[in-house]
């Protein structure tokens, strides 16, 4: 589960569209490229389908059989609604995300597996909080903040190996990267040291201290980690996202000697790009990973991960990096071909489902989650109406 380009297979060919959209001039068709209000209102409606089709996750009073993830579940659909409501002010996907948010938060209470935003309380608790703000609902507000701060006293996130905190891992996705990235959603959203430093950063050095023992037999790379006893580069369980969420605080000089020393991927590499400018060649870098991406073409997959969708924000990213107009362009080329493509996707989807939340609150159907299914568009589309403020969901902030 990585969010990085994979090249699609000679198994079956690509239909003329593809040919004709890798093979184009940079500044690309106009029939490809579509309007900011074409892709607003594609969005809406897809967001529309989703929320009816693939249910509003209720699964009884005690939420039994709801997936409440950001990744494949219904708090990804709650945090479509919050993208939806930042880009069209509309109220209503406030209260559909309110709603959702509560049937996830009796599942995660009762669970303390995961802390992070994308698997775990930290995701729902940071999204309903969110949520409460923007509804002007204080009293929501600080019960959500307050479960957040709770997560946070977990003794095992900032411990590390070097006191025996191998219990928990450091991944985006399962791990410590993925609960600091939580709070740096909440302080992003309500302030400043909503979650202060002072409890944010011994995560941090327990993340670089496991990083450095995890690189004590690679002599080319400062800073490395296992999950379940494997290395991995990407962003979901690897490398690249753990150096992603390092990136958004202070560092010391030595810290940083070590994550420059290590830094791979597109999105990671437009990050440290803008973190460290003075050093041309992550902005070089960067440019060079978005080619390998758009010379490896539009894969199989549709959504976030590992799909379409997620490869076009790596063109969004290079074009916030450089403001050159072509990654706008790349990015909108993939979209439209999805844009052009939503009734069979949709269609496929609904066939799937066959009624409102059928499949999906059992947690057997991921096709309109965010990461694997229909959302992951939505966001994209949503974010094409004002690509300078794009962001990949549960990645840049």
């Amino acid at each position: 589960m990585e969010f990085s380009a994979s090249k699609e297979s000679n198994e079956e060919p690509r239909n003329e569209r593809l040919d004709h959209l890798l093979t184009m001039d940079p500044t690309l068709s106009h029939s490809l490229s579509l309007s900011a209000d074409t892709f607003l209102k594609a969005a809406i409606a897809l967001k529309n389908q989703i929320t009816w089709e693939g249910g509003d996750g209720s699964g009884g009073e005690s939420g039994a059989g709801v997936d409440p993830t950001v990744y494949t579940g219904v708090l990804g659909t709650a945090f479509t609604c919050l993208r939806s409501y930042e880009v069209s002010g509309n109220r209503q996907d406030l209260l559909l995300a309110a709603g959702i948010v509560d049937a996830c938060l009796p599942v995660v209470r009762a669970s303390t597996r995961h802390v992070t935003f994308l698997c775990g309380g930290g995701g729902v608790f940071s999204v309903g909080a969110v949520v409460a703000s923007y509804l002007g609902d204080h009293q929501r507000l600080a019960l959500f903040l307050n479960l957040f701060r709770q997560v946070a006293q977990e003794k095992a996130l900032p411990v590390g190996p070097e006191e025996g905190g191998f219990g928990m891992s450091y991944d985006l996705l399962y791990g410590r990267a993925g609960f600091l990235w939580a709070a740096l959603f909440l302080n992003k959203h309500l302030g400043e040291e909503t979650v202060p430093n002072d409890v944010l950063m011994p995560i941090v050095d327990a993340i670089l201290a496991a990083g450095r023992t995890g690189a004590s037999d690679l002599p080319a790379c400062p800073l490395m980690y296992r999950w379940h006893g494997t290395r991995y580069w990407g962003a979901a369980n690897g490398l690249a996202g753990i150096l992603h969420v390092l990136l958004h605080f202070p560092l010391s000089e030595d810290d940083e000697v070590d994550v420059k020393g290590t830094l791979s991927m597109a999105l990671t590499l437009a990050k440290a790009s803008e973190v460290y400018p003075n050093h041309r060649e992550f902005r070089d870098a960067a440019i060079e990973a978005g080619e390998v991406v758009w010379k490896n073409g539009l894969v199989k997959k549709v959504g976030l991960a590992d799909g379409i969708a997620g490869n076009a924000y790596a063109f969004l990213s290079l074009y916030r990096l450089t403001g050159e107009t072509i990654y706008k362009e790349r990015a909108k080329a993939f979209a439209s071909f999805l844009y052009h493509n939503k009734r069979k996707l949709v269609n496929v989807e609904h066939g799937r489902g066959r009624g409102r939340g059928r499949g999906r609150e059992l947690g057997t159907d991921h096709s309109y989650s965010l990461f694997q299914g229909l959302a992951g568009i939505a966001c994209l589309w949503f974010d094409l109406v004002a690509p300078q403020n794009s962001k990949f969901p549960g990645y840049e902030l």
